[in-house]
């Protein structure tokens, strides 16, 4: 299970109906390695309470986390009822502190976890989360930047004259701001990944589905600035084919990527924002909407979202709605210099 970040004697304490649910959502459904985690991290809390459930007041949370299930049997989890989820849904917020997201990321861990034991496999005999409804998600307001706070976070690289990879994370940040891809999908990228003529890039996105983005004039300049930079055989000295390279010229880390994205929301005075590298999608989605230009649904297929939501269809678009949704992008056309 080489997807799995788990190391392989961590892997070894789940049972082993578990790894084979953990290799048909990696193998078989495509779910990246972050999600399978997650659910088999969320599926060992949940087999942790249900084994001691009738004992529970009296552990803590450090006692819950001994609590061993490698040796959980087929029958064990046929005998898990939906009052049994209820009561965990009830621990897990007023125990575990768990906010709505995380318990709703449990359930789907629950309802993926016996969807498979019970209509893959046949396993056992009814499914326990078929009745199951999730807790109502809290509204909170969306965080993101306004045209004025992205571009000051824009010359805020631009004017960083001690970076020594000003470059790189200039076109990251552009990227970000201008196309909204997702954090994985940026640090995936090839130098393949990129047209010719540097109009569109093809990123993985979830699910291991491809889709194609239009860069607009903004993130075009910032690509090519830096390719002259990564192309350079005085300072890249890797076969990796990476586009965004890391100082040991390796492919660039997630961490590396987030750490770039904080300290120059700190440097631009956006620290104390509770942003994000996901929030600076979300600013590229909200901006492009904002615009007045772009169709939610043209929107939908830009950001590579499956469904625009449970109560809507998929609507069909073409390339040139795509493009056109990049480019209206208020931020296309703002280009900073260098600073000397």
């Amino acid at each position: 299970m080489a997807v799995l970040t788990f190391k392989s004697s961590e892997f070894k304490t789940f049972p082993p109906i578990m790894r084979e649910y953990a290799g048909y959502m990696s193998t078989v459904k495509g779910n990246s390695e972050k999600t399978v985690c997650e659910y088999l991290l969320d599926l060992r809390t949940f087999f942790r309470y249900y084994k001691v459930q009738d004992d529970i007041l009296s552990y803590e949370r450090e006692d819950l986390e001994k609590v061993e299930i490698s040796d959980l049997s087929i029958e064990t989890i046929g005998s898990v009822t939906t009052a049994s989820i209820y009561e965990f849904l009830v621990y897990t917020r007023s125990s575990l502190d768990n906010n709505s997201s995380t318990r709703m990321r449990k359930i789907s861990a629950l309802r993926s976890f016996y969807k498979f034991v019970h209509d893959k496999k046949h396993y056992i005999d009814s499914n326990p989360t078929v009745e199951i409804e999730p807790p109502k998600k809290a509204s909170t307001l969306p965080k993101f930047l306004n045209v004025e706070e992205a571009v000051r976070l824009l010359e805020t690289v631009k004017s960083d004259k001690e970076s020594k990879t000003l470059e790189r994370d200039y076109a990251i940040i552009v990227l970000f701001l201008n196309t909204g891809m997702r954090l994985s999908e940026l640090v995936g990228l090839n130098l393949s990944s990129f047209d010719s003529e540097l109009n569109t890039v093809k990123v993985l996105g979830k699910g291991n589905k491809e889709r194609i983005i239009y860069l607009n004039n903004a993130a075009k300049l910032a690509v090519k600035s830096y390719l002259k930079v990564r192309l350079d055989p005085r300072f890249i000295r890797t076969s990796d084919k990476a586009f965004f390279l890391s100082k040991r010229q390796q492919r660039i880390s997630n961490k590396t990527v987030q750490w770039i994205i904080y300290k120059y929301l700190d440097l631009a005075g956006l620290g104390d924002r509770g942003l994000s590298v996901h929030k600076l999608r979300h600013t590229a989605a909200t901006l492009m909407y904002q615009s007045g230009k772009v169709d939610i649904r043209v929107l939908k297929d830009v950001l590579g979202h499956e469904q625009l939501n449970t109560t809507q269809i998929y609507t069909h678009l073409t390339s040139a709605n795509l493009e056109s949704a990049v480019d209206a992008n208020p931020l296309s056309d703002v280009v900073i210099e260098n600073k000397k």
